[in-house]
């Protein structure tokens, strides 16, 4: 049976770990499952691991709904988030728009905001219609030229008004929130003053989950991964021998080996060859 949004919420109840991975594909989507995990992303940070972008900001209502909708096909088990991109819930019509096309067009189960007191009309909107929303405060990429790629909410200030949007995000309807690269002092604290639960990436180890990237916690990527970011495997340097040795493998002959072809009787090539020929003479 798939998971709920109650079940999520009484995981934390429980105290229960949640994890929680990004997919973009059916692949990801289908080893995810597998291996159980219950809380599944659809991010836009498939703008820049599935569609090359710099940063999520060119990523559109189009793209999520693509991407949501391979996920969706396959996806049997685990509950299914999609990011809402950016400006795409910029008013509650908007919000409502977007959210629309992911929940009927792509069939996801609910949807992710980034932003605090800002957006509380959209939440409390989208959840009076029925949509499960999380939130995601601390470092939001879609306002990363405006707050910057670091630790957010350091000082007292600004920890106090990440905490009053969490209440306020709460308050509003969400079913959870993610913490994204904050204290992790903080995002304990706001996950044991929340009766939601708290998916932190990047803000220690006292949130009620976690979320990490499917190309991160692979290895999918050369160069140094994010801090935050936890990698199980080195897949993609595997894949790049397996790469390598293929072409290799093709430059010298080696590849396709009989096994690998289909055949037929030589009498029937005979035939079909004469036939070609009688053909071209006449």
């Amino acid at each position: 049976m798939r998971t709920t949004v109650a079940d999520v919420q009484k995981m934390k109840r429980n105290g229960e770990r949640i994890p929680m991975l990004t997919v973009y594909d059916c692949s990801s989507t289908l080893i995810a499952e597998r291996a159980g995990v219950p809380l599944l992303l659809v991010g836009d940070s498939l703008g820049m691991v599935m569609l090359g972008y710099d940063t999520t900001l060119p990523v559109t209502v189009t793209d999520m709904e693509r991407h949501a909708a391979a996920v969706m096909r396959v996806s049997k088990q685990a509950l299914v988030v999609a990011d809402l991109p950016f400006l795409s819930y910029a008013t509650v019509d908007d919000a409502i728009s977007s959210a629309r096309r992911l929940m009927q067009n792509a069939g996801v189960q609910a949807v992710k905001l980034e932003g605090g007191a800002s957006i509380v009309p959209q939440v409390r909107r989208l959840t009076e219609c029925g949509v499960p929303v999380m939130g995601h405060l601390g470092l939001t990429p879609q306002s990363q030229h405006q707050i910057g790629l670091k630790v957010q909410a350091r000082g007292a200030a600004e920890a106090t008004r990440l905490l009053e949007d969490a209440l306020a995000l709460e308050a509003a309807g969400a079913f959870a929130l993610v913490l994204e690269v904050v204290p992790a002092p903080l995002a304990e604290a706001v996950s044991r003053r929340l009766r939601i639960p708290v998916i932190g990436i990047g803000a220690g180890a006292g949130c009620d989950g976690q979320v990490q990237v499917w190309h991160d916690i692979l290895g999918l990527f050369e160069g140094r991964p994010p801090r935050h970011a936890g990698q199980y495997a080195a897949i993609g340097a595997a894949m790049e021998d397996a790469v390598r040795t293929y072409a290799t493998d093709v430059r010298n002959g080696a590849f396709p080996t009989e096994k690998h072809s289909a055949q037929m009787e030589a009498a029937e090539l005979t035939a079909a060859l004469a036939a070609v020929t009688s053909s071209n003479e006449a």
